[in-house]
C-alpha cells in the first residue's frame, strides 16, 4: 500500500496547480514528516488508552478481591477492626 508520502514529487507538478505548491509543502517533505508524526502519535495515543483501560480493570478487580477477602475474615469478639486502606502498617 503506497501512501502519499511515498509517491515521487514529479507526480505533483507545480505547473498543474501552482496554488497548492507552497514553499515547505510536498517538495521539502515537511507535510510528509508531519503526517507520519501524527500517524505515529495516533498509534501511541491508542496504545496508552488501551493500557489505561486495562490497568483500571486490573485495579477494580484487585479492589474487589481485597474487599471480598476482608469481609470473609473471621474476627475474634472484642478485637478492633483494621482498615486495610488507611495507609498504616
Amino acid at each position: 500500500l503506497l501512501t502519499l508520502c511515498q509517491l515521487p514529487v514529479s507526480l505533483f507538478p507545480a505547473a498543474a496547480d501552482p496554488v497548492t505548491m507552497v514553499p515547505g509543502s510536498l517538495e521539502s517533505g515537511t507535510w510528509c514528516n508531519e503526517h507520519m508524526l501524527h500517524e505515529r502519535l495516533d498509534i501511541i495515543e491508542e496504545k496508552v488508552i488501551k493500557t489505561v483501560e486495562h490497568l483500571e480493570s486490573e485495579v477494580k478487580s484487585l479492589l474487589n478481591i481485597i474487599s471480598e477477602t476482608t469481609v470473609n475474615i473471621p474476627t475474634v469478639p472484642g478485637t478492633p477492626l483494621t482498615d486495610v486502606f488507611d495507609g498504616q502498617y
